[in-house]
């Protein structure tokens, strides 16, 4: 169906009508008081299912009117072959021997609407009334339909950016590794090299110190990189949560377990590394915001679907805080699991904790395409 506001209706921009029906005086009729009602139309009359259904696929009418009988069919077939097409043009039933029974149930199959012939002056308005919802569901449609090409784009996006940003993590995390790590560690040797060859006890202190110093920047470099690139994961989801909760609790006091039902499970890489930033930002967001005492996490692959929860006995969240616009982790983490083929659901109340679930079929078609170089 092509839209035509009628309003904007004149010679230039006419309706374009197919007219089912078999007397050529009640065609006529029919095109005299559209007339007299001042629309411009260009109108085809055929009296066989066949032609109809010709003209009907390969013309773009805009309106079709249908005697209810016609020799050897009526006009429900008729809208039963045009109702196929993704978007049918109104259709009216213009007829002198349908009760109101049979034209209520043809409404209810979808038909536009119903006109007596007796009562031929109401055509003009009922067209117009036809084409305005017409219009306006053409209208809808459109709408729904650039949103959907534009949330698939933003999608796109989304994806690209995911895998961009963790394509820059795994670059920053080897730099570290091999610059800042080779030079720290190319230091501390220096500095073994000068204790090694000096008696002055003062000198001794200060390499020391210097030496703490390259340790404690070592270890940081080490927690940067492991938080960039999560290399943990080389040894398994499991592990690489152990891992993330034992730092957790060490860094912030909180007391943190895991729970697991295999630690052998194997998930794709793409899957493990959502599982995992999902945690890490769960954590994270506890120990900022949820004034906690306890964290649990439990990790599952139940009936082959990925599920881990962290869950908290903090403050809670409120709605308002939930859907606050400024809110971009939970978006975040929602976007993430969404690439993979998952889900994310948040159960949280004030005064009563939240929990974090996220569920990830173990046989999704992932697009995150994130590639991980691997590093000493």
């Amino acid at each position: 169906m092509i839209a035509l506001n009628t309003t904007c209706n004149t010679p230039d921009n006419p309706i374009r009508i197919l007219h089912l029906e078999d007397s050529e005086t009640d065609h006529l009729l029919t095109c005299r008081t559209l007339q007299s009602a001042g629309l411009h139309f260009d109108i085809h009359r055929v009296d066989t299912l066949s032609r109809f259904c010709e003209l009907a696929e390969d013309t773009n009418y805009h309106l079709i009117l249908a005697d209810y009988r016609l020799p050897g069919f009526t006009a429900i077939e008729a809208w039963d072959i045009i109702s196929r097409q993704p978007a049918p043009p109104p259709f009216i039933v213009l007829s002198g021997t349908i009760g109101e029974s049979a034209a209520v149930a043809a409404i209810h199959l979808g038909i536009s609407d119903f006109v007596h012939k007796d009562e031929l002056v109401r055509l003009p308005r009922v067209i117009h009334r036809a084409m305005e919802v017409a219009d306006a569901r053409f209208a809808r449609d459109k709408a729904a339909q650039e949103l959907a090409e534009s949330e698939k784009r933003l999608s796109e996006f989304a994806n690209y950016l995911q895998a961009a940003i963790e394509r820059e993590r795994a670059s920053i995390a080897r730099e570290i590794h091999d610059d800042i790590g080779g030079s720290l560690a190319a230091v501390r040797l220096d500095l073994a090299w000068i204790a090694r060859h000096t008696t002055a006890s003062d000198l001794h202190a200060h390499v020391d110190a210097a030496s703490e110093m390259i340790q404690h920047a070592l270890g940081a470099s080490q927690r940067i990189m492991m938080s960039l690139r999560p290399s943990i994961l080389d040894q398994g989801l499991v592990a690489a949560i152990q891992w993330l909760a034992a730092g957790f609790e060490k860094r912030t006091g909180i007391k943190t377990t895991v729970t697991f039902n295999d630690d052998q499970l194997v998930a794709p890489k793409p899957v493990e590394l959502t599982a995992y930033r999902t945690a890490q930002e769960a954590l994270t967001n506890a120990s900022k915001y949820a004034c906690c005492t306890l964290v649990g996490i439990d990790i599952s692959d139940a009936e082959n679907v990925l599920t881990i929860e962290i869950a908290d006995n903090g403050k809670g969240i409120s709605p308002d805080e939930l859907h606050n616009a400024g809110a971009f982790g939970i978006r975040g983490l929602t976007e993430r699991a969404r690439l993979v083929g998952g889900w994310l659901d948040v159960s949280t109340a004030p005064g009563n904790g939240t929990s974090i679930i996220l569920s990830i079929p173990l046989t999704p078609q992932c697009t995150l395409t994130a590639e991980e170089p691997t590093h000493d």
